[in-house]
């Protein structure tokens, strides 16, 4: 069982920072995959005599693509890389063990987008129709392909499909969510280029005639937003059904972020078939801005729901989301947390410095990926009105106490140890170790309830119930 240096980030929940920077972060992606549709698309219009201004705008919308993209995606992208092995550098671990391969195609695809992006920001200017096509095709489809590579392994997390008995490359890339996922990427991908290519073209120096030209065309890339709800259907009828409970109710936030993914969807749908293409309206820059506001909202809400469902996994019935394996969780059961982790916590205790030390090990090791002490989701809060007993029994009962939780990896001490520690941290300056801590009977009675649950996850008990 590999143990990696685990990274504190104070009141900051660990999945909001690999969250927020991966929304970001996946949003310019899909602006840079759909961009180069759009661009191909506006070039070939131009060469068949449909839209006059479609190699200028192409050049002018290339520009804006290179500076948001190109680096500031390539940064977010770095950075995605960098936060994720800080924060779960196990689930790295196995997803880059599994697919290396995968990668080093996916990065093959992703340097000939580089390479042709840059050829046609150098050179496209002075390059005769012909070539200019075949580069932004070029362009288009490396970037499509980086994302048809990085979709399978995403996808697989969540449904990895005959992988769990096969352990092979395909069986786990072409999982169950591979294609409508699929579907689902690339619809947004048009869409979000669609949308940025109407706020450029407002903030353009075009006359009023050729905007709304311009307009109507790049609104060609919203249709296929028509195809997100049957897709979106088709995900939720293969993904596992505990994960559709979450969804549905099961968790109040994800069931919000889900519905604000498909309000805003929606929203941006009607408003591309029924205005923009059956009343034949122009946008404005305001209008643009705002539908590109509910574009990122809408992406927002699919990531997190994403991220969410999978619970309490990273990789679906392999990897808990504390980087777990379930035979690794039994045989803590046995072993318990004391010696596992060999890095110092960085908090002095005055007192009980031995118990405390403990507590916070196994704080760390078990909960910290997903909690914080005083923070956000800060289980100081979350545990303040609870007994003694009660800490005992639902930490010695995770997997009831919240099926999207794994169960609890570790004995009855550690248990009691995080017990003591969930206490201290409500007032540091008053805390004294309860006075049954340790007792005998405590012990076996916290050795009863793990016992009594034992390693299977909640979503399992639930069936069995």
């Amino acid at each position: 069982m590999e143990i990696y240096p685990m990274q504190d980030y104070g009141p900051a929940m660990k999945g909001m920072l690999i969250g927020g920077l991966g929304i970001f972060h996946v949003f310019l992606a899909q602006f840079a995959i759909g961009g180069g549709f759009l661009m191909a698309y506006f070039q070939f219009l131009y060469q068949t005599d449909r839209l006059k201004s479609g190699r200028s705008f192409t050049d002018e919308y290339f520009r804006i693509l290179v500076l948001i993209s190109f680096v500031i995606g390539a940064l977010t992208g770095v950075g995605m890389w960098f936060t994720s092995i800080q924060i779960s550098p196990r689930t790295i671990g196995v997803m880059v063990q599994e697919f290396h391969w995968i990668w080093a195609i996916e990065w093959t695809y992703f340097c000939l987008e580089i390479a042709s992006g840059y050829l046609f920001y150098r050179y496209g200017p002075r390059l005769g129709n012909g070539l200019r096509l075949q580069l932004l095709i070029v362009y288009a489809l490396a970037a499509w392909f980086s994302l048809f590579y990085i979709n399978g392994i995403l996808s697989w997390q969540l449904t990895p499909g005959d992988w769990l008995e096969k352990h092979t490359v395909w069986s786990g890339f072409f999982n169950p969510t591979f294609f409508p996922s699929l579907i689902m990427r690339t619809v947004t991908s048009l869409a979000t280029s669609a949308l940025v290519a109407c706020l450029v073209i407002n903030l353009s120096h075009y006359e009023p005639a050729v905007k709304r030209e311009l307009i109507q065309k790049a609104t060609n890339l919203l249709l296929p937003l028509a195809l997100l709800l049957p897709t979106g259907v088709w995900f939720f009828s293969v993904i596992p059904e505990d994960s559709r409970e979450w969804v549905m109710g099961g968790s109040i936030a994800m069931t919000l972020f889900m519905t604000l993914g498909l309000v805003c969807s929606l929203l941006i749908a009607a408003y591309a078939f029924v205005v923009l293409k059956w009343q034949k309206l122009t946008l404005n820059a305001g209008t643009a801005t705002l539908l590109l506001s509910l574009a990122f909202l809408a992406t927002a809400g699919a990531e997190f729901v994403r991220e969410g469902v999978r619970k309490p996994y990273t990789i679906r019935e392999y990897l808990y989301c504390n980087s777990l394996r379930q035979d690794e969780l039994s045989r803590l059961r046995q072993t318990g947390l004391q010696n596992v982790d060999p890095y110092p916590v960085r908090e002095k205790f005055e007192k009980h410095g031995e118990i405390l030390t403990h507590g916070a090990k196994v704080f760390r090791f078990q909960c910290s990926i997903c909690h914080t002490r005083n923070g956000a989701n800060g289980l100081a809060s979350l545990t303040q009105t609870w007994t003694d007993e009660q800490i005992r029994l639902n930490v010695a009962q995770l997997q009831r106490t919240k099926a999207f939780m794994p169960p609890f990896a570790g004995n009855a001490r550690d248990v009691e140890a995080l017990t003591q520690y969930l206490r201290y941290l409500r007032n540091p300056q008053t805390f004294e170790v309860s006075a049954d801590s340790g007792r005998a009977d405590v012990l076996a009675r916290i050795n009863h309830w793990l016992e009594d649950v034992g390693t299977t996850p909640g979503i399992e008990l639930a069936k069995q119930h």
